[in-house]
């Protein structure tokens, strides 16, 4: 084994956290989609970062200027799923030489693009030379502590939901890694899936606000991970009766002979929220969702074990704990 590889990103967090000295008091634990700060009884200075990195960020087909708006998109996805509102950005960028004016322009571009699309600006950053393009974003908001969703409040007998339909993402990166052909009526679904994602900002938002939420976590490391990590923050298992899976997906699993389950469960990079809600408040959620346009979809409930329980084809199989990570070998 040869440095990091084969700790994966988990563990190699881990291993750097064990070293920093915690903030007394911190509103959020370490390990949530991100931190914050009390700055006085009622309010929260909430803060994200996160990085696109070409190499294992950006397929081929994607352009600086979706790859822009993406960092920007990634990053106010973490900001939905707590019921924060994303105010200001900085954007730390590392250029490789290579590069020309048109594409420094097209950088500026799509990264004002992404936050203007969710109501924040670009106030700043930093830049850099490097060997491989780099677009770091960090995001400021402030919400209500009252509002605010974390990750471990879900209970068992929680219904388990989510804001839209999964595997079109893992699909669309095959077509434009592997150079594979679909039928036209879904190669705009699947790629678009891929090059213009879209954080559910106003349904988080909305969901938090009407305090319907008991636990929320957005799915850009694989449904599957999503309900790991909701799992150990919230200590419940889940029993998933309801695989939200995309029928664009499921047509292409069937044309290349693909488990389209695993398409849905283990894909990543979809930006769907993954939410738990108690059954009483089951009708308001659906309703609030409605209010802003979007559908929460019910696929299955917290359990008192810390197992993830599919039931399909009237069998019931265990999802395995998996998704995206960096460092990782697979």
């Amino acid at each position: 084994m040869n440095g990091i590889t084969g700790l994966g990103e988990r563990k190699v967090i881990k291993i750097i956290m064990e070293h920093l000295e915690k903030m007394p008091d911190i509103p959020f634990p370490y390990g949530d989609d991100v931190s914050a700060v009390q700055i006085d009884d009622g309010t929260l200075a909430v803060l994200k970062t996160d990085m696109l990195v070409g190499k294992t960020d950006i397929p081929s087909g994607m352009s600086l200027k979706q790859a822009a708006r993406k960092a920007v998109v990634m990053n106010v996805s973490d900001f939905a799923a707590k019921g924060v509102r994303p105010l200001i950005a900085l954007a730390s960028l590392g250029l490789p030489k290579d590069l020309n004016e048109k594409d420094v322009e097209e950088i500026g571009l799509g990264l004002n693009w992404g936050a203007r699309e969710y109501g924040a600006y670009i106030v700043g950053g930093d830049t850099n030379e490097s060997s491989d393009l780099i677009i770091n974003c960090s995001l400021l908001g402030f919400c209500k502590k009252s509002t605010l969703v974390k990750r471990g409040g879900a209970r068992p007998g929680d219904i388990v939901a989510v804001t839209g339909l999964f595997g079109k993402t893992p699909a669309g990166l095959k077509i434009l890694q592997e150079c594979l052909s679909v039928h036209r009526r879904i190669e705009k679904a699947l790629l678009d899936a891929v090059l213009m994602p879209k954080a559910r900002l106003w349904e988080g938002l909305a969901l938090a606000e009407s305090k319907v939420l008991t636990a929320s976590i957005d799915s850009s490391d694989g449904l599957a991970w999503s309900l790991s990590e909701l799992s150990d923050a919230s200590g419940v298992g889940f029993i998933i009766d309801d695989v939200p899976l995309a029928h664009e997906a499921k047509e292409f699993a069937e044309a290349y002979g693909l488990n389209p389950l695993d398409l849905a469960l283990y894909g990543g990079e979809e930006y769907e929220l993954v939410v738990t809600v108690k059954p009483q408040d089951w009708k308001k959620a659906k309703e609030v969702a409605e209010g802003v346009g979007a559908k929460l979809t019910k696929i299955g409930r917290a359990t008192e074990g810390r197992e993830i329980l599919l039931k399909h084809d009237e069998e019931i199989k265990t999802v395995e704990r998996k998704g995206w990570e960096h460092f990782k070998t697979l």
